[in-house]
């Protein structure tokens, strides 16, 4: 069976590694063109490509599949599967309709919930306890493909959107190597997903990153989980912005903003409801550190 494979990122990476390793036949690898990157500007490729080239694997990096000539470079790899995990592009439906088994994708949510592009961290800023991955067969429709199967994992109330990507991206490639095995041995049927449960996740952004201490604890903390590793959740203290790295929920209660007390382990902060302990921040210019070692240096006024 031969298969294409599409995507860019680091959960990429670890899926095609994956079916690399179970021995599926990848005849071509499609990943975003090589970037501009950190203060000098360097062209830096993905960590798809990088496996890709490693294994010896043709490597095609289009801005997209308007031109006929790209679609026809596809359609030359003669591909029964193109397997997709966070390539970037939207595929339009002359790309879908070039494999002959169609073209299946791995996203990181148990759909219908969480479409779009930034789901595992919605579901740490909404408080799920639950998330997971899906198998499903793309469409024209943004993840509204029918399913083929869901694997699930608990999330920690501790854990940052970072960590649990980490988990995903396991869970993620060992789905796709299940899947594309079902699809070795035979046809694989879809389910339709339920319209009425579909909701959706929208891209993160910088404006997200100020703390609003009118909020619950719980919900304060998920934000700071939820923004980690990107953006970052932030915070105004002495006419400073820090970032906020780390927080864990405690008992307290004041006005919300109002410092609560200083502990070994961080800087207590009252919310709406409850408070929270700053255990870990950054602030401008500077490198992260914990709390406690934080304003040891830079004692707090009052």
């Amino acid at each position: 069976m031969r298969v294409v494979f599409m995507g860019t990122p680091d959960i990429s990476a670890t899926c095609l590694k994956k079916i690399l390793a179970d021995g599926f036949e990848v005849v071509g690898v499609y990943t975003q063109p090589d970037r501009p990157k950190g203060r000098g500007m360097k062209l830096v490729c993905s960590p798809v490509k990088e496996i890709a080239q490693a294994a010896g694997i043709p490597v095609f990096q289009p801005e997209n599949f308007r031109e006929e000539e790209t679609v026809e470079q596809l359609r030359s790899l003669k591909p029964d599967v193109c397997a997709v995990v966070a390539y970037g592009r939207i595929l339009p439906q002359k790309v879908l309709d070039v494999p002959t088994r169609g073209c299946i994708n791995i996203h990181a949510s148990v759909l219908p919930q969480y479409r779009g592009s930034a789901p595992y961290q919605w579901a740490v800023l909404d408080g799920q306890k639950e998330t997971g991955v899906t198998a499903m067969y793309l469409c024209r429709e943004m993840d509204a493909g029918d399913i083929i199967e869901i694997s699930r994992t608990p999330i920690g109330e501790n854990e940052t959107a970072g960590e649990l990507l980490d988990r995903l991206a396991i869970l993620g490639a060992d789905l796709l190597s299940k899947t594309l095995s079902r699809f070795a041995a035979g046809p694989v049927e879809g389910t339709p997903q339920d319209p009425t449960q579909v909701s959706y996740a929208p891209l993160l952004d910088k404006t997200m990153s100020p703390i609003d201490w009118t909020k619950t604890a719980w919900q304060v903390h998920n934000h700071v989980r939820g923004l980690h590793p990107w953006p970052v959740a932030t915070m105004e203290l002495q006419g400073k912005t820090f970032k906020v790295h780390d927080t864990r929920v405690v008992e307290g209660s004041g006005k919300p903003g109002e410092i609560l007390g200083l502990t070994k382990t961080g800087l207590r902060i009252a919310c709406g409801e409850g408070a929270v302990e700053i255990l870990s921040l950054q602030a401008e210019g500077g490198k992260r550190m914990s709390a406690p070692d934080y304003f040891r240096g830079h004692p707090l006024n009052g």
